[in-house]
């Protein structure tokens, strides 16, 4: 097996502008695993709430690409256990995840789908991000639009901002970036209309979730705060749902297991994505007959995608059914 890897720069159709900051591009880490003339693909990109530096995990890659060339083919699960031996950052363990199953699917001439015995009709439909901004702006961007779910963001509590949303009569979710107070919180918890919103994403700054009420109005949904199994427990006084993102947990073998076991403790899920090419996005895309909600268009807000493979189409999912993840990079 061969190991490479090369920093990109992804470039934002508009500025994406959230809680935490604004940006017009994000870098992000290709990984690249070889065998018999097929190749896996994986990705990660610098977040900077993640604090995440690339350079870093390209010297992490340095220093352990030897073993990882002298592995043997195995199956995907046992090859995550091995990679869990060298201790690596989720965002890195994920790129080698995704790009292994990748691989492990092109040499077995079947799809990640087919593998894991998955459903893969009727998906849920994607939702498409709507920066922060004057809300008269956000909603003309809405009703222009041709997806049919919307994940609005916003920087604390504007109640008249809020009105104006849920008058819409669409498909909407709002996502504070954990810059909403317990104030803010109490007041949608008692709010009926709160019921219109599709969920609430993050509130409150992680570990911070106490004020929340699950069996309130409100749909609150964890996205800092769950990132991994062992969260999924201890969040149940207070989320209903919970955003289930690779990166976060660490790829697709960790959250497969996620899935299975937030749907045992009754949470509602979404499989979701951080501005990612069409490389994280087909990894996202192979989960969604799994869950409840959908958010993997990140894809969609590059201008300079260089990969093919499973995509979204003004939110509806579209499966390539190639081996592997199906991805392809452009040429």
């Amino acid at each position: 097996m061969v190991l490479r890897y090369e920093l990109k720069q992804l470039q934002l159709k508009e500025t994406f502008s959230i809680a935490y900051g604004n940006y017009n591009s994000r870098d992000a880490l290709l990984i690249k695993l070889s065998y018999q003339n097929q190749t896996g693909y994986g990705e990660c990109v610098a977040i900077d709430y993640y604090q995440i530096n690339l350079r870093d995990f390209i010297f992490k890659l340095k220093e352990i690409q030897s073993k990882i060339e002298t592995h043997k083919i195995i199956p995907p699960k046992e090859f995550y256990l091995f990679l869990l031996r060298f201790n690596l950052h989720p965002f890195l363990l994920s790129a080698l995840d995704c790009s292994y199953w990748d691989l492990f699917g092109k040499l077995e001439k079947k799809n990640f789908i087919e593998l894991n015995d998955l459903p893969s009709k009727n998906l849920i439909e994607s939702s498409i991000t709507i920066s922060i901004g004057d809300i008269n702006d956000q909603i003309k961007k809405i009703q222009a639009s041709e997806w049919s779910r919307f994940k609005v963001k916003c920087k604390g509590l504007n109640k008249p901002d809020v009105e104006k949303l849920l008058q819409l009569n669409k498909n909407i979710a709002l996502d504070s970036n954990a810059s909403f107070t317990d104030n803010d919180c109490i007041w949608f918890q008692e709010n009926v209309d709160v019921q219109k919103f599709s969920y609430l994403e993050q509130p409150r700054p992680i570990d911070h979730y106490q004020i929340l009420k699950k069996e309130s109005l409100a749909n609150w949904m964890a996205d800092e705060d769950c990132q991994n199994l062992e969260s999924l427990d201890e969040l149940r006084p207070y989320y209903k749902s919970v955003n289930i993102k690779l990166m976060k947990c660490g790829g697709l073998t960790p959250a497969l297991e996620m899935i299975l076991k937030a749907k045992e403790l009754n949470y509602k899920v979404m499989i979701g994505c951080m501005t990612e090419s069409t490389i994280g996005i087909s990894a996202g895309c192979v989960l969604t007959g799994l869950v409840d909600y959908t958010d993997l268009d990140g894809a969609n807000l590059i201008s300079n995608d260089y990969a093919t493979g499973n995509f979204v189409e003004n939110g509806k999912i579209k499966l390539s059914e190639k081996p592997g993840l199906g991805i392809e990079l452009k040429k």
